[in-house]
């Protein structure tokens, strides 16, 4: 038994000894290339790869601003509330979104009141998306300048309401008042 445990130990020993053929150069070995420095390394770069550009940060109007007018066939809901069907007033209020949905920019969520007669009947958060940002967004076509179309969505689980107005799109997703 002794035999066995001290023969495992030497074998185990010499396993973890690292193992040298031939004799060590006394040449020194070439430092490497300190960092940030150019050189012919095989994956080093000699400066920082060029990064894209960054769009500027798209704008939305301020303050109220009048959308038109859109028919809803069907009732809907707007922030949790029916809304018959029928021809509404849309306007844009100054209010933004809260909270705020990450990742979005700010200010490119806001409130957009359903009007009839001069009195707000409903209201629903539209989201905000510049002409030049469309095509990244949407892949249906888009309503004519000054225009609007309300379309019922694949599946029937929401409304979208899609203006387009002063060089802005504006999107509201209402679900059918069951």
């Amino acid at each position: 038994m002794k035999r066995v445990v001290l023969t495992g130990a030497l074998v185990a020993a010499f396993a973890a000894a690292p193992i040298v053929i031939g004799a060590q150069s006394s040449a020194k070995q070439p430092a490497p290339p300190a960092r940030g420095s150019s050189s012919d390394v095989a994956g080093a770069h000699a400066e920082p790869k060029a990064q894209p550009e960054t769009a500027p940060a798209p704008t939305a109007p301020t303050g109220e601003v009048q959308l038109g007018a859109v028919h809803l066939n069907k009732s809907v809901k707007a922030d949790g509330k029916p809304l018959p069907a029928g021809t509404y007033q849309l306007r844009l209020t100054a209010q933004a979104a809260s909270p705020d949905a990450k990742g979005a920019t700010e200010g490119l969520e806001r409130w957009v009141e359903f009007m009839q007669r001069g009195q707000v009947k409903g209201r629903e958060v539209a989201t905000i998306i510049p002409q030049s940002e469309i095509d990244k967004v949407q892949k249906d076509t888009p309503p004519r300048p000054n225009s609007a179309k309300v379309q019922m969505l694949k599946g029937g689980d929401f409304v979208r309401v899609w203006v387009n107005k002063g060089g802005n799109h504006y999107l509201i997703y209402l679900p059918p008042n069951a």
